[in-house]
């Protein structure tokens, strides 16, 4: 299966409340954090979602 390395590239000061739970639930915390998921549709969902505040790229 696939994965997405997931980089926060912007801070979640001023970011809205429901984008900010959406980030946090990917298991990002702090700026240029990385984290690795798994490529599923929910997670494609939520990347979609904040895709302006993130940086994805797919590793094998």
């Amino acid at each position: 299966m696939k994965k997405l390395r997931i980089t926060l590239k912007r801070s979640l000061i001023g970011m809205h409340g429901k984008n900010k739970k959406i980030i946090r639930s990917l298991g990002l915390r702090r700026i240029n954090q990385t984290v690795v998921q798994k490529d599923t549709p929910s997670i494609r969902g939520m990347i979609e979602k904040v895709s302006q505040y993130i940086e994805v790229e797919e590793i094998e």
